[in-house]
Formats: structure tokens, sequence, C-alpha cells
């Protein structure tokens, strides 16, 4: 068995249950967690089962004492409550901290140290929090979606969204979600039916949802479900109200909204030239009171560009705030 708080899981976590595992037959995980941690504590034991299937992860959520020096009986305590909360026997303890010795005495078993210097996977979960961003590359996909900043690029047609996206994705060294309605509706020569706003929302999380997870630090969406709601009441007068409620709980770091301001280009999806003034104007209505940082990109395509990359980088450089 071992045990940690996992808080956050790391690819040393990672490293540490995959060796455990090629060393026995049957690996128990106890994530222990406290109800103050700045990470709940079922998040991070579901995290763990979905990492690691083929173990028996076991949730202990009661508060004891953390170190010896909180509580005289401290091993005591903590021999009674592995005991209580894997009753099956335990040859092996695996650890990567030095406590590892005298809990697997407690338990009489085998002390099986793995990586107690931090060669291998030279990463803390503390380090993690105190900076996600300069540690990306030890936060398993999973967590990723965790700490991930995500940026919409928003705006009425014509005015540069899906290249500027791209761009920004390319500059950051990240993937960004494409608008799903595009693809979508290609097949129908760019006609859309009010049947077709579900599908278009349900895509557009579901590409923006898989993409968290392989996303380098920042996330791009060439649009979003409040775009779709803006769009659906404009064609059809009315939207889904469970595509409402959705657009209203999703999380944006910073949204670029795109001005007019740029040249009408035509093509077989775009709609009502004459009326993207109007649209701009919803949109910033609609993001307006939307929680994040709301930033209008205005002039040419260059300098578009410039302001994003900037405002980007800005965000970057703040600390990430979760929980």
């Amino acid at each position: 068995m071992l045990l940690g708080k996992f808080l956050p899981p790391t690819q040393g976590h990672a490293y540490l249950v995959d060796f455990a595992r090629a060393s026995c037959d049957k690996l128990t995980v106890l994530v222990c967690t406290l109800p103050d941690e700045p990470i709940p504590g079922d998040l991070r034991a579901a995290w763990m089962r979905e990492m690691f299937p083929r173990c028996d992860i076991v949730h202990y959520a009661e508060v004891v004492p953390q170190t010896p020096d909180e509580h005289p009986r401290f091993w005591d305590i903590w021999r009674r409550l592995i005991r209580a909360s894997v009753p099956a026997p335990i040859h092996r303890v695996f650890a990567s901290e030095p406590y590892g010795e005298r809990l697997a005495a407690e338990l009489g078993a085998e002390f099986v140290p793995v990586d107690l210097y931090r060669r291998a996977v030279p990463v803390s979960a503390r380090a993690i929090r105190a900076d996600p961003m300069a540690h990306w590359r030890f936060i398993p996909p999973v967590v990723r979606p965790y700490y991930l900043r995500r940026v919409r690029v928003v705006g009425p047609e014509s005015t540069g969204k899906s290249t500027l996206t791209a761009e920004l994705a390319a500059h950051f060294g990240t993937c960004f979600a494409e608008e799903y309605a595009r693809p979508l509706l290609e097949p129908k020569g760019g006609n859309c039916d009010l049947d077709d706003i579900p599908r278009i929302a349900r895509g557009q999380r579901a590409s923006e949802e898989a993409l968290a997870r392989q996303a380098n630090r920042v996330l791009f969406c060439d649009t979003d479900l409040t775009t779709t709601v803006v769009w659906s009441e404009l064609l059809f007068g009315e939207c889904p109200e469970w595509i409402r409620a959705e657009a209203a709980q999703r999380r944006y770091d910073l949204t670029l909204l795109l001005d007019v301001d740029v040249p009408w280009v035509d093509d077989n999806q775009r709609h009502f030239p004459e009326r993207r003034r109007e649209l701009f104007d919803r949109f910033k209505a609609a993001f307006v009171d939307q929680p994040g940082e709301l930033i209008t990109l205005s002039g040419g395509f260059d300098a578009r560009r410039e302001q994003a990359i900037a405002a980007v980088e800005a965000l970057l450089r703040r600390p990430v705030r979760v929980g």
C-alpha cells in the first residue's frame, strides 16, 4: 500500500504508483485529505481513481494529526486508521518520503523507498501549488483542467476570430478548440436549423473539455456557448434553457472580443454583414457581466494579434487562483 495527500496528484505520484503496481499483485492507495485544504478531497480521490483504475483507491477524510509532534499517540492513530481503511494484510509500504520506513515498521510490513531524493521526477505537489505554470509538465493530464487558463475569442462574423485563435495557439505552444458549428453545418451549405443548436453546444463543450487535458498552460477557444446563445436568439428568437444555464456556468479567464472595424469577407456560413455592429453590441452585453477579464480588440489584424498576445502574456504572469 501507499498513502498521500495528492495535493494535487503529480507525475511524481504517478511514478510512485506505477512503481508500486509493478512490484506487487494488488495495490491499495490511501488518499488522506482534510476539509480545509485548498483542493477538495473528493476531487483528488476522483483524480486518483481515474488515473489508476486498476488500484484500490480509498479516500480517508477524517481529521487526524499530520505529524508526530501534533499528538503523542500519532503512530498509534495512523496504524489504527490504516488497518480500518485497508483490512487486507499489508506486505509492503511504498513511499517517496522518509516517514515510510517508520510507517512500514508500525504495520509490520516491508518498506520500499521510491525516488526519495526526487531525482527521477524532480517535483513536489507544493511546488505545483505555488506555481503550476512553471511546473506544467509535471501535472498529469487529468489534473491540468483545474489549473488551466482559458481564453475565448469571440465577436461578429468576419472579424478574424478563427485565424487569431490559431495564431495565438501557435505562439503560445498550445492547442485550441475550433468553432464546432462550421464543420457541422458545412454539409448543409452553412444552413442552421434550431435542431442544430444543441448539437453545436454539445460539440463545442466536448471539444473544449477534451482539449483542456492536452493544452499547455492555456487553451484558446474559437467561440463559446454564450456565442451559441446569442446566435440562437438572433436566428430563432429562442435558445434551449440548458444551453443558457451551461453558458452561465462556464468560466474563462480572458475574453477577447473582436470589433467590426475590418472589411467583411463573405463565405457560405456568414450572415448579416449589415448587422455586425448590432451583433457586436449584443456580444458585449452578454459578456460584460460574466466572470473574467473582457478586452475589446480593434484595428488591423496585426494590431489585434499584438494586443491579444500582450493580454495573454499578462494573464499567464498572474498567480493562478483556483477553488
